[in-house]
């Protein structure tokens, strides 16, 4: 479930959009060949958040995602990942992760023979 912390920022979220959904990557389900994509997502409804029916939650080129998570693996570039509350302990830390999303772009590129 949500981390209370979580939870309020969906709400902000929540107040300025009402469409908004919460989606929280469930760690016990990320693992190198993962064929499900280990998502969990939330929606408001009558005024808390619920779980979604898993059944509608759909990602587009899951392989592909999965292959360059593994290239990050396998390079150590996960490492370069930062989240907020990093972020918020440190602030000279860029949690909008620009370099991680160079890396990634560059893994996507034509070029490597992915689009």
């Amino acid at each position: 479930f949500p981390t209370p912390c979580a939870l309020k920022i969906a709400e902000k979220i929540f107040e300025q959009c009402n469409n908004a959904v919460l989606l929280m990557i469930d760690g016990e389900k990320m693992f190198p060949g993962c064929r499900v994509p280990p998502i969990v997502m939330y929606e408001r409804k009558d005024a808390r958040w619920a779980l979604k029916d898993k059944h509608t939650i759909m990602l587009r080129q899951w392989e592909e995602t999965c292959s360059i998570v593994n290239q990050l693996f396998s390079s150590g570039d996960q490492t370069l990942l930062v989240d907020f509350d990093s972020h918020l302990d440190d602030i000279t830390k860029d949690w909008t992760n620009q370099k991680l999303n160079a890396k990634i772009m560059e893994l996507i590129s034509p070029a490597n023979g992915n689009v």
